[in-house]
């Protein structure tokens, strides 16, 4: 009888125990720091064409912050074929409800369609709007024309970027593709899109960029800043 005694009261301080560990394992949970969720919103350079998906701009750029000791989900947001104007439609649904900040790369279709840079500039101008309106950090990764267009072109083209980046006081990473895009060894056969080696390597370059913008957002988070 006293055996069984002490097998019940045994048994009642280990559930007890368990109860209590489960219970502080819930609020360590509850209380640890959630992942920063960053939204690449582009084209096909972020949508990563023709590479599987461990190979595309999010998922590098988040393994490279997670090795950094960043704790964040980079979502995929690019559409290939995607202009300035089919992002700015689709901004509203594609971002998705409690993202952080932003890495908006959009603007090389347009330029290799020839479209008047104003189309671009005002569809870029709006989208920056909204994103502060929102209250998300944003890095706006810039393009360049290529010189087929002419001289004018390229100049207005190029202006973009810098000109709305200090309008929205965002920051800007000048070239989303710097250091590869005169380099086949970076380019897929159709000399315009990133192997993965190529996107390894966009990673390596805007990767200071990204880690100022994981800081920035996790900063104002912290703060309990609205997004």
């Amino acid at each position: 009888m006293k055996t069984k005694h002490l097998s019940n009261l045994l048994r009642s301080i280990l559930l007890i125990l368990a109860a209590s560990l489960a219970s502080i394992g819930n609020v360590w949970a509850d209380s640890a720091p959630k992942p920063l969720t960053i939204v690449a919103f582009g084209d096909s350079l972020t949508a990563g064409y023709q590479l599987p998906r461990p190979d595309g701009f999010p998922a590098q750029l988040q393994v490279a912050l997670e090795a950094k000791g960043y704790k964040v989900r980079v979502v995929n947001a690019g559409v290939s074929g995607d202009t300035t104007a089919g992002g700015l439609e689709r901004l509203d649904w594609t971002l998705q409800d409690g993202a952080d900040a932003v890495i908006l790369e959009l603007g090389a279709n347009d330029m290799l369609r020839g479209t008047d840079p104003t189309v671009p500039r005002a569809n870029l101008d709006k989208m920056l709007g909204i994103f502060k309106t929102k209250g998300m950090d944003v890095l706006l990764a810039g393009m360049r024309a290529t010189t087929n267009w002419g001289d004018v072109y390229k100049t207005s083209f190029d202006a973009i970027y810098p000109d709305l980046a200090a309008k929205h006081t965002v920051a800007l990473y000048p070239y989303f593709m710097d250091g590869i895009r005169a380099d086949p060894a970076f380019l897929q056969a159709d000399g315009l899109h990133p192997t993965a080696k190529g996107v390894a390597e966009i990673v390596k370059r805007i990767l200071p960029d990204a880690e100022a913008l994981v800081k920035k957002a996790s900063a104002r988070v912290a703060a309990g800043k609205s997004r």
